[in-house]
C-alpha cells in the first residue's frame, strides 16, 4: 500500500514539474507581435521605360559646368552606342581576330618557317639603318602595347574578369587605361617618322603584280622577284599604316581630349571607329607579325642588326639586291659571319 502511495505521490511531482514552465509562461503578459517593417515606397509605374525619359529629356534642363553640352543632362545615344560596343563590335571583332590566328598556327603547322633555298654566304648587306630600325621598333612595340590594352579595356570584361575576378580587374584595367591614355601620343610621333621614312619605297612599280599573281609564293614556296618592299608590305603599309593607324590616332587623340570641346556623340562615334579600325589593324599586324619573327628565316634579324644575308637579299628581294650589288642604293655590303637562321 505504502509503496503505492509513494510511486503515485512521485508521479505527482514529476507532472507538476513539467507543467510549471507552461504555467508561468501563461501567467506572463504575451509579447507582441513582431510588425512587419515598413515596405518601400512604389516606384512609379513605368519610370524607367522610354516615355518617361522621353518626357524628361524634352523639358528644360541645367547644368553649371561650361561646355557644348552644358545643358544636356540625358542623351539618347548613349543606350545606342553601349549596344553597338557591348554587342556586334565586340562580338564579331572577336571572332575576326581569332581567324588570322588560327590560319597562321595551321599554316606554320603545316609548313614550317620559310627558308631560303640556298645555303647562306656570310656575305651581309645593309637593309635597315639604325634610324630606321628604332623608328619601327618605337612604333611596333607601342602598338603592341595600345593592342594589349585595348584588348583588356574591349574584351576583358568577357574573357579576363570571370577567371581573376573584380578586384584583380579593376586594376588591371585601370592599368591598360592609363597606359593606352599616354603611350598613344608616343605611337602617333613614330607613325608619322616611319611614314616619312618609308613612304618613297612604298609605292607600286609594274613588276609587283607578278607578286600578286603568285601570292608571293606563299603556298608554293617559290620566292617571287620583288624590290626593297614586296607587294604584299606595301599594300599593308598604306592599308595598315597609312590609312588605319591615321585614323586610330584621329580618333585617339578625340577620346584622349575630351577637353577639345567636342561633344558626347562625336565622342561615341570616334569610340566605335577607333574600335572598329582597331580590331582591323590587329589582325592585319598579326601576318606581319609572324613573318616578321617565327614565320620567316632572317626576318627578325634584319630588324634586330640592320643586315641579311646575300641568299635572303636575292631570294627575296631581288631586284632591291641587283641594285645594290650595282652600286645603284645607299645601303652597304659588308663582310661579316651571317648566323644559321633559325626562325629568326
Amino acid at each position: 500500500m505504502n509503496t503505492r502511495i509513494a510511486k503515485g505521490f512521485g508521479a505527482l511531482v514529476v507532472a507538476l514539474a513539467s507543467w510549471l514552465p507552461f504555467a508561468a509562461s501563461a501567467q506572463q503578459p504575451a509579447a507582441p507581435a513582431p510588425q512587419p517593417a515598413a515596405a518601400a515606397p512604389a516606384a512609379a509605374p513605368d519610370w524607367n521605360k522610354p516615355p518617361a525619359w522621353n518626357d524628361v529629356s524634352s523639358k528644360p534642363q541645367y547644368a553649371s559646368v561650361p561646355g557644348r553640352e552644358m545643358n544636356v543632362l540625358i542623351q539618347d545615344g548613349g543606350h545606342e552606342w553601349r549596344k553597338l560596343r557591348n554587342g556586334p563590335l565586340t562580338f564579331y571583332g572577336g571572332i575576326l581576330l581569332l581567324i588570322p590566328l588560327g590560319i597562321l598556327v595551321l599554316f606554320y603547322l603545316a609548313k614550317g618557317p620559310i627558308k631560303t633555298h640556298d645555303p647562306l654566304t656570310g656575305r651581309l648587306i645593309e637593309r635597315f639603318s639604325s634610324v630606321e630600325r628604332v623608328a619601327h621598333w618605337t612604333m611596333g612595340l607601342s602598338f603592341v602595347v595600345l593592342a594589349l590594352t585595348g584588348i583588356v579595356i574591349l574584351f576583358g570584361k568577357h574573357i579576363i574578369l570571370p577567371i581573376v575576378g573584380h578586384a584583380a580587374f579593376a586594376g588591371l584595367t585601370t592599368l591598360s587605361k592609363n597606359l593606352h591614355n599616354f603611350v598613344g601620343p608616343l605611337f602617333i610621333f613614330a607613325l608619322v617618322i616611319f611614314i616619312t621614312l618609308f613612304i618613297r619605297e612604298n609605292f607600286w612599280k609594274s613588276y609587283d603584280g607578278a607578286w600578286f599573281g603568285k601570292a608571293g609564293g606563299l603556298l608554293s614556296g617559290e620566292h617571287v622577284p620583288s624590290g626593297k618592299f614586296n607587294a604584299g608590305e606595301k599594300t599593308l603599309f598604306w592599308i595598315l599604316v597609312v590609312g588605319l593607324c591615321a585614323v586610330l590616332s584621329v580618333t585617339g587623340l578625340i577620346l584622349n581630349f575630351p577637353n577639345w570641346n567636342q561633344g558626347r556623340e562625336a565622342m561615341q562615334l570616334a569610340n566605335l571607329i577607333h574600335g572598329g579600325a582597331a580590331i582591323l589593324a590587329m589582325a592585319m599586324a598579326t601576318g606581319h607579325i609572324y613573318l616578321g619573327t617565327i614565320g620567316m628565316q632572317g626576318a627578325l634579324n634584319a630588324m634586330k642588326t640592320g643586315y641579311v644575308d646575300e641568299t635572303w637579299a636575292k631570294e627575296h628581294h631581288q631586284y632591291w639586291y641587283d641594285e645594290v650589288k650595282a652600286g645603284k642604293r645607299p645601303e652597304k655590303v659588308a663582310g661579316g659571319s651571317a648566323q644559321p637562321a633559325t626562325g629568326d
